[in-house]
């Protein structure tokens, strides 16, 4: 994953005023269903429309945080990363003007106008290498509590720059003015590998029976958390625990439902332009400490990362859906905000690599004790019903459970179980590998790991064993062990075995279980062409957690003559975990096959290779 947290933004400051929240009537979200003899709630459509003072809708919201108002303040309010708000507005140098945590208000959480900055200026103790990022507004204690990442202070060394810290500035008003504590809540720390600072991100605040604990931490370090003092203003090292393992997870979000804990976090890469794979997963326990277990019994700090899907790209406009925060309207209903990159408009004007993140809203359900996104059909690009944002509205939205796509009938011609000593002759090789690092026996096909990858113009490239793919809809699947060690001791960085469609070098995807420095993990990647100057080629998600052997599938579906491929993968064969959808052009003659890759001194097992026809089931 790390190899593609390379595009970091630097952000500038501005200066602009700040509005004050406005007297409403008192309200409670969430306290009781809405009066059904009121006005309908109003639809929405993504993304929510962020206006600017001149009439431009802003470009982006990163890692959205949103609260209501107290007392007679009837409105809602959004608070976004650090960021460029619009293509045109530029600093003398001709960059982009950088706002700093810019922020929205609103009265029915779809249509936002925008207030002003959190920050007028940096605090003294915050670096300039990076920016502020991923706000966490609180009330408590009679205030309001901004909480957030700074990515850069001065005096540290780390892969960002200085080293990072969680901040936090208090108000009267949930916009501000602002006034921060004038240091850190979460100091820099030095990761325990001894290679660097910590990366100290993405703070969430919550109190639990009368404690409150302050959530932090990303790729680098893992997430952790640690109680906060009476004030708020400082966090206490000794408390200090770890939730989620390193390289897996950022973004926390937290929330309270029915007698469990959930936790909520992102994956992968959040600023991939149109292949951003970023994603939220989810895992639950009975205490806001943990251990949090995700669906099928693994936790989220084991090498083998646990984590259910919770939040996926689904093969419409939207990708890297991710960084979410969880709002309750007046009906009761639970809304999960977002943000997520327009693959066919993923970056600003001008600004190849410079990806925009616009924000979005969908509901959260809760069906079989888990939650869901509208029912698992996943993020929504059309009009939809919208929350009921205000006391006497109806509320419209009605929960609804996705089918989801698994194997019908084999496809025997194009089917192997591997048996005898031989491969079948529908299998052939794209550079073919040396005879020795391969063999059929016992059932299996045993391949020894390449030191190669399949990233053009890398060399060298690895080799492929593939069949073509049948016309239209179908399923492929393999069964898959790669002898890695399941502890995760060592560093075997992206050694990996599993199923490829493959339409030539340049442009594939590919479902596999992957070592991902000390963790181990399902990655469901896509190769592209076509590609802006200076853009990636390459982008990622992940799905379920990786067995003793993993049962990986890919779904392929023609959709609006675009080619979709869906990822699930199954600890044990029969439960599957459904993950997100790449949609890729890889020509007319797509072949599927498997790959074993990415360093030498392994070896990948295949069980077998099934291909089948497409039947949508019922969860």
């Amino acid at each position: 994953m790390r190899r593609a947290l390379t595009a970091l933004i630097a952000v500038a400051t501005l200066i602009v005023g700040l509005t004050p929240a406005l007297p409403a009537v008192a309200v409670t979200p969430g306290a009781a269903p809405a009066s059904r003899s009121g006005h309908a709630a109003p639809m929405h459509q993504n993304p929510m429309a962020l206006a600017l003072p001149d009439g431009q809708t802003a470009a982006s919201c990163a890692d959205p945080s949103a609260v209501h108002g107290v007392g007679r303040d009837r409105n809602w309010y959004l608070y976004c990363t650090s960021d460029a708000l619009t293509a045109t507005e530029l600093d003398p140098d001709g960059s982009l003007v950088q706002h700093v945590v810019p922020t929205y208000r609103s009265t029915d959480l779809t249509h936002w106008t925008y207030v002003g900055d959190a920050f007028t200026t940096k605090p003294a103790w915050v670096g300039d290498a990076n920016g502020i990022w991923a706000p966490d507004v609180v009330f408590r204690n009679g205030r309001w509590y901004l909480y957030y990442a700074a990515s850069d202070t001065p005096g540290a060394t780390a892969p960002t720059g200085g080293g990072s810290a969680v901040g936090v500035a208090t108000s009267s008003s949930p916009t501000g003015p602002w006034t921060d504590s004038g240091g850190p809540v979460v100091a820099p720390q030095a990761a325990p590998n001894g290679t660097g600072q910590r990366w100290e991100f993405d703070p969430e605040v919550i109190t639990d029976r009368g404690t409150t604990y302050v959530y932090f931490g990303s790729y680098f370090g893992g997430v952790h958390v640690r109680t906060l003092s009476r004030d708020g203003l400082r966090s206490d090292p000794s408390s200090e625990r770890l939730i989620a393992i390193d390289n897996r997870y950022e973004g926390a979000y937290l929330m309270r439902h029915g007698g469990w804990w959930w936790f909520m976090g992102s994956a992968t890469n959040c600023c991939n332009g149109a292949l951003t794979g970023y994603g939220v997963f989810v895992a639950r326990s009975r205490s806001p400490l943990g251990p949090f277990l995700d669906r099928d019994g693994v936790s989220i700090t084991s090498t083998r990362v646990g984590g259910t899907p919770l939040l996926a790209q689904n093969g419409n406009r939207w990708v890297g859906t991710g960084h979410d925060t969880v709002v309750t309207d007046f009906a009761g209903q639970d809304w999960i905000i977002y943000h997520a990159v327009d693959r066919g408009e993923p970056y600003y004007a001008g600004q190849p690599t410079y990806t925009k993140r616009p924000v979005l809203i969908d509901p959260l359900d809760w069906q079989g004790g888990w939650p869901s996104v509208r029912g698992g059909a996943g993020p929504s690009d059309t009009v939809q019903p919208g929350p009921v944002a205000q006391p006497g509205e109806r509320p419209t939205y009605r929960a609804s459970v996705a089918a989801v796509d698994v194997p019908g009938r084999l496809i025997r011609a194009a089917s192997t179980e591997f048996d005898g000593s031989a491969l079948p002759p529908t299998l052939t090789w794209t550079r073919e590998p040396d005879a020795s690092t391969w063999t059929v026996s016992d059932g299996a096909f045993r391949w020894q790991t390449q030191a190669a990858d399949l990233h053009p113009p890398a060399t060298p490239l690895a080799s492929v064993l593939s069949e073509p793919a049948p016309r239209g809809d179908w399923v492929a699947e393999t069964t898959v062990s790669v002898d890695t060690p399941a502890s995760g001791d060592g560093v075997y960085n992206y050694v990996q075995g599993g199923l490829i469609v493959y339409g030539s070098d340049s442009d594939s995807v590919r479902l596999v279980s992957n070592s991902i420095y000390d963790t181990r993990q399902t990655e469901f990647g896509k190769q592209a062409s076509g590609q802006p100057a200076g853009a990636p080629t390459y982008g990622n998600m992940v799905v379920g957690p990786v067995g003793d052997a993993t049962t990986l599938r890919i779904v392929h579906r023609v959709v609006d003559g675009e080619d979709h491929y869906t990822a699930s993968t199954s600890v044990d064969g029969r439960h599957f975990v459904q993950g997100g959808t790449w949609t890729a052009a890889l020509g007319d003659t797509p072949r599927i096959g498997l790959i074993s890759l990415g360093g030498t001194g392994f070896t990948s097992t295949f069980d077998d290779l099934r291909v089948s026809t497409v039947v949508s089931s019922r969860r």
